[in-house]
């Protein structure tokens, strides 16, 4: 399932008739309204229909007919394959392509592995983590990152003077 991509997981079953609960986890949440199929376990699911409801997506799925068979799928990820993402912007990527990259300094250091990147709402903030397992937060912004290539899975940075 490595070419499959997490959008949403399963929280809990909505009524009688197997329709299921979704928390998305995607920047596109309007997807679910668009989406004719999906996949549970390396099972594929048509959509019968989707709608938002508060925070969450109401979703019914062929085959899942009653509500003890939509709490078999309680805490299940939904997925789709990576050719189904939206398309993004030149400079933009997703957390799952940045996440295990190596970090590079502008003279050709290995600074450590982004292992996280945490949303802060101006800006994500890269976690990197050295050999010795030490943390530098980066901020993701073009006067710290100089480029990001996905392929071979390297990013150059120009640390900020206060990053050792």
């Amino acid at each position: 399932m490595a070419d499959f991509i997490t959008i949403g997981q399963i929280v809990a079953p909505h009524g009688v008739r197997g329709d299921v609960r979704i928390y998305p986890d995607t920047d596109f949440p309007e997807r679910f309204l668009h989406m004719k199929r999906v996949y549970i376990d390396g099972t594929q699911y048509e959509i019968e229909h989707a709608s938002f409801h508060k925070r969450v997506v109401l979703m019914k799925l062929a085959g899942i007919n009653d509500r003890n068979a939509a709490e078999l799928l309680l805490k299940k990820e939904l997925k789709i394959p990576r050719e189904n993402l939206t398309p993004l912007k030149k400079g933009q990527y997703y957390v799952f392509d940045i996440i295990g990259i190596g970090v590079y300094d502008l003279h050709d250091h290995y600074l450590g592995t982004v292992t996280d990147v945490l949303k802060t709402g101006s800006n994500d903030v890269y976690v990197v983590t050295d050999a010795e397992g030490k943390e530098t937060l980066l901020a993701a912004i073009h006067e710290v990152v100089k480029s990001i290539d996905v392929e071979t899975k390297k990013m150059v940075v120009d640390p900020p003077e206060w990053v050792e």
